[in-house]
């Protein structure tokens, strides 16, 4: 990953997909370590989950009040604080401890809350409209690396000296702060001056309710959220349980993965046959993959190939399914629909957790999946909804602020 970045005035696309590979590098490392560091702090099972419940939904009201906060504080210093808190988080759970290591995990998840608000309003401000899906597909690629190295790294540097794999994380952010100061992206694009006080957190969501296609477009989010969450958690669960041992659902999320470095050629299939061809297909098409992993139960390999074809088509998600959202958000709400669209993240990981414990009082496993594709399915069946030219160059409408290509 380059790490030297021309110091020019606008922000290209690399520049942006540096912060998302840099900011990967933190999080894919931690994401495999924390849950067995909050498991050994804690002792009990029950109390780690209730305790990540309560740490999603503190992260969720914190992604709200992002908005409201860069009223007074500038989004520079936002950001920065959001990799503060990275470095903050690092910090407690090298400290260790029940408290710490429960307050290290409230610091990353309000670190990534802050950070992701802010990143998508700067990319909403920099990146034009049309060019919003190469984006999301170069980020994709700088990330590959991170999130298909980093769960195992993390477990293994873990085993070796049990602060190592935070301060490697602690690496990352700051070179993160780094490369996102020498950006120089400043505040963003003022729209315009405020004529009125600061809105309410919480006010804009109501407006956000009565715009169709960012409500469809946030459920998009947090369907492909709650299925990544089944195919992480889940999975590896099912491999134990059917016999198949502890290293086959960590090895299918690695070559998962590895799927993020074909984001490029994803995106070219995006912008052959549109925006909704892609997001209806690949919602289909994933959902039934998971509907069919439930009966296939019996052959355990076969629902460990139907759910590696399912992850085919979330990461066709993670490249397309954004794009209804970020396309119908008006430039003077950037900002506070880029806290709405955040909390996808927090919704899904209190959704998952919660519809699977329902689910496991009558079905094993397996039933999570079945679960998992009845929503995928009718998500597709939303998705159908979505304008059939969505994506496509509107050469007659005035120009967006463009970024460099390179």
């Amino acid at each position: 990953m380059p790490l030297s970045i021309d110091r020019t005035p606008t922000p290209n696309l690399r520049g942006f997909a540096l912060l998302a590979g840099l900011e990967a590098g933190v999080r894919g490392m931690l994401i495999s370590v924390m849950p067995l560091v909050v498991y050994r702090a804690l002792g009990d099972a029950a109390l780690a989950s209730q305790l990540y419940f309560a740490v999603g939904a503190v992260s969720m009201l914190a992604g709200f009040m992002v908005p409201w906060l860069t009223r007074f504080v500038p989004r520079r210093w936002m950001y920065s604080g959001g990799v503060g808190l990275y470095l903050l988080g690092a910090s407690l759970a090298v400290a260790g401890g029940p408290t710490l290591t429960a307050l290290a995990l409230l610091s990353n998840a309000i670190g990534t809350a802050t950070i992701f608000v802010c990143f998508n309003a700067y990319i909403l401000d920099y990146v034009a409209r049309n060019d919003l899906g190469r984006s999301q597909s170069t980020q994709m690629f700088y990330a590959a690396t991170a999130w298909t190295t980093g769960p195992v790294a993390g477990v293994w540097l873990l085993g070796v000296w049990q602060p190592l794999p935070f301060l490697l994380a602690g690496g990352f952010a700051v070179a993160l702060l780094v490369a996102f100061w020498r950006l120089r992206l400043g505040n963003g694009k003022e729209i315009q001056r405020a004529r009125g006080p600061a809105p309410n957190p919480i006010a804009y969501l109501g407006h956000f309710m009565r715009q169709p296609r960012l409500a469809a477009g946030w459920l998009f989010a947090v369907v492909r959220s709650c299925g990544w969450w089944v195919y992480v958690v889940y999975l590896p669960i099912f491999c134990i349980e059917a016999g198949l041992g502890d290293k086959v659902g960590g090895t299918m999320l690695s070559a998962s993965n590895m799927l993020l470095f074909s984001a490029p050629l994803m995106l070219r299939l995006v912008y052959r046959f549109r925006v909704r061809t892609a997001v209806v297909g690949a919602f289909l098409v994933g959902g039934l993959a998971f509907a069919l992993a439930y009966p296939a139960s019996a052959w355990p390999w076969a629902t460990v190939a139907l759910l590696v074809a399912a992850s085919v088509c979330l990461v066709m998600l993670d490249v397309a399914g954004g794009l209804p959202f970020l396309m119908a958000v008006k430039p003077s709400e950037r900002t506070e629909m880029a806290a709405v669209y955040s909390s996808f993240r927090d919704v899904s990981g209190i959704l998952t957790p919660g519809v699977a414990w329902l689910v496991l009082l009558v079905l094993p496993v397996a039933g999570i999946f079945a679960a998992c594709g009845a929503a995928m399915l009718a998500t597709g069946a939303v998705a159908t909804r979505l304008h059939p030219r969505l994506g496509a160059a509107r050469p007659s409408h005035g120009r967006a602020p463009r970024v460099a290509a390179e």
